[in-house]
């Protein structure tokens, strides 16, 4: 009986390291789960009050661009950048949309435009879109993150 006793108790000691499973390290749990996310992509896209609705993603995303694009036109049509430089038709606009849902906006310069004034342009644009409609950050994983992107905004409408 004895005998029996000793082994089971040799048995219950040493295969409990069988059962001591070992906890995968949280380290390499984070670097595995941030190689998968696609950081050049976004969940949800920024959004406005129109766009809110729309449950398509592209749908909402093209929304989205479509109104910003015609509020800049709007704001800045007609205004001094044509009395300025008449042969301007179109300006490429850098929109940043911060995590914080403030905007900020900056004329960029093309190659074929190193003639005008980017300063008093990039002037302009700030003055006319300082009250720039509410827009509703980008999300990515749950988070609201920043985003850039550069849009063609027409400043001459040929009729």
């Amino acid at each position: 009986m004895f005998k029996y006793l000793l082994i089971t108790s040799f048995f219950c000691v040493f295969s409990c390291q069988y059962f001591d499973a070992k906890a995968p390290d949280e380290n390499a749990l984070l670097e595995e789960k941030l190689k998968k996310i696609n950081w050049e992509t976004v969940d949800q896209y920024p959004s406005i009050f129109n766009c809110d609705t729309i449950q398509n993603k592209e749908a909402q995303k093209q929304c989205f661009f479509d109104n910003l694009i015609q509020t800049i036109q709007q704001k800045i049509g007609m205004d001094t950048i044509q009395l300025l430089y008449p042969e301007v038709d179109t300006i490429e606009v850098k929109v940043t949309v911060n995590a914080d849902a403030t905007l900020r906006f900056e004329a960029q310069i093309s190659k074929d435009s190193i003639a005008y004034n980017f300063k008093k342009i990039d002037s302009i644009l700030q003055n006319r879109l300082s009250d720039f409609p509410k827009v509703e950050p980008a999300i990515k994983q749950g988070i609201k993150v920043k985003t850039q992107f550069i849009v063609p905004v027409i400043i001459k409408i040929t009729e």
